[in-house]
C-alpha cells in the first residue's frame, strides 16, 4: 500500500500596498491579520506621499503583523512606480498586490494561498475576484456605478498576484503612468504578449465605494492621457484585448469642437451658423447628461451633479486627450533602467 502523500507546502509570499495613508489602511490590515490561512513572509507599505509630507502613516498595526510590516518610502511618484519599490524590497517568489482601500475576505490568506497552489508552470499572475457593494435602498449613483465597474476589471491590481520572476521578467509597472489607470492592463499585456498566462482565482475582495464630491468624474478625465500611451505602446487594439470599454471620448471631442465652433461663429457674426452649432452642443449635452442621470437615484442633489460635470467633462476629456498627444519627450520618453518596463515596449513608436 503507497504511503500517504504529504501536504504540498503553502506558497511563499509577501504582500505590497502602496498607501496615501488613507484611514483605510488600517482596516485592510486588521483584515489581513483577521485572515484565515498561511500568512505572508513579510507586508511593504510603500508610503507614496510626497517627500514633503512627514507626517506617519495611521496607527494600529494589528497584533501578529508587526514583525511582518516594513514601511519604504515611496517618493509620490505614483502606484506604478510604488509597486516596483515594493515587489523589488522583497525575495519572495509570489507577490500580492493589494489596494490600501480594499478589504480581503476573512478566508483570503487561505484562499490566496490555494489559489497560488494550483497555478500552473505558465501562469503569471492569479487576480482576485472583486466585489463593490452597491446600496439596496436606491439606485446607485454615477461614482458608485463606476467603482462597481471593477467588479468585472481585468487584471486589477486592487487584488492580484505576480511571479516574481515575471516582474523581473518585464521590468515590472511601466512608471509612465502617473495614476492608478491603465497601469495594471499594461503590465497584463506585455506578459501575455511574452507566452505567459493570466487566471482568475477564487479568493475574494470587497472594494467599497470611497466617498467622493460632486466633480471626480471630471477629475477622472485626466485618464485619456494615458489611453493615449497605452495606444503607443500597444496599438489601438489594446481595448479589445484587454476588454475595455471604449468610452465615451469621441463623442466628447465632437460635443466640444461644436462648443468651439458655436463660439467661433459667434466672434466673426455668423449668427445663424452659431446658433446652429449651440444646438449641436446642447444636444450633446443634454444626452450626455440624461444617459447618466437614468440609471441613478434621481434625487435632486444627483440631477444637478450631472448637469454640472456633463458640461465640464467633455472639454475636460478633449483636453487631457491632446495633452497625451502633445506629451513631452520627458513625460513619455523610453522608461529608464529600473522605471520599470523592459524590452520592445519601452520604445513602442506612436500607433
Amino acid at each position: 500500500m503507497n504511503a500517504a502523500r504529504p501536504p504540498a507546502p503553502d506558497p511563499e509570499y509577501a504582500v505590497v500596498i502602496p498607501t496615501l495613508g488613507r484611514p483605510s489602511l488600517t482596516v485592510l490590515l486588521a483584515a489581513l491579520a483577521g485572515s484565515t490561512g498561511p500568512r505572508p513572509r513579510r507586508i511593504v507599505l510603500v508610503d507614496d506621499r510626497g517627500p514633503d509630507d512627514p507626517t506617519p502613516l495611521p496607527a494600529g498595526i494589528p497584533g501578529g503583523l508587526g514583525e511582518l510590516v516594513e514601511v519604504v518610502r515611496g517618493g509620490g511618484r505614483g502606484p506604478a512606480a510604488a509597486r516596483n519599490t515594493g515587489w523589488r524590497a522583497v525575495k519572495e517568489p509570489w507577490i500580492a498586490f493589494l489596494d490600501d482601500d480594499v478589504l480581503p475576505g476573512p478566508s483570503w490568506a487561505e484562499e490566496l494561498a490555494a489559489d497560488l497552489a494550483a497555478a500552473g508552470d505558465r501562469t503569471a499572475g492569479v487576480q482576485g475576484r472583486i466585489e463593490v457593494p452597491l446600496p439596496e435602498h436606491r439606485r446607485p449613483t454615477d461614482w458608485e456605478r463606476v467603482t462597481a465597474g471593477l467588479a468585472t476589471a481585468r487584471w486589477i491590481t486592487a487584488d492580484m498576484a505576480y511571479r516574481r520572476a515575471v516582474l523581473e521578467d518585464t521590468g515590472g509597472f511601466d512608471a509612465r503612468f502617473p495614476r492608478a489607470f491603465r497601469e495594471d492592463v499594461d503590465l497584463a499585456l506585455r506578459v501575455l504578449d511574452r507566452g505567459w498566462e493570466l487566471v482568475l482565482g477564487d479568493r475574494r475582495t470587497t472594494h467599497p465605494v470611497r466617498p467622493a464630491d460632486r466633480w471626480v468624474s471630471v477629475r477622472t478625465q485626466a485618464g485619456n492621457a494615458d489611453d493615449v500611451l497605452m495606444n503607443r505602446l500597444h496599438g489601438r487594439g489594446w481595448w479589445e484585448r484587454a476588454g475595455a470599454p471604449r468610452g465615451r471620448l469621441p463623442r466628447h471631442l465632437a460635443v466640444t469642437a461644436a462648443a468651439l465652433a458655436a463660439l467661433g461663429c459667434a466672434t466673426v457674426r455668423r449668427p445663424r451658423a452659431a446658433l446652429a452649432c449651440a444646438g449641436l452642443w446642447f444636444a450633446g449635452t443634454a444626452e450626455f447628461a440624461l444617459a447618466r442621470v437614468r440609471p441613478g437615484p434621481r434625487t435632486g442633489d444627483e440631477i444637478s451633479a450631472m448637469a454640472l460635470t456633463s458640461v465640464l467633462i467633455p472639454p475636460v476629456a478633449a483636453y487631457h486627450w491632446l495633452r497625451g498627444l502633445t506629451m513631452t519627450t520627458t513625460a513619455h520618453r523610453p522608461a529608464a533602467a529600473g522605471e520599470g518596463v523592459k524590452g520592445p515596449d519601452a520604445t513602442a513608436s506612436c500607433a
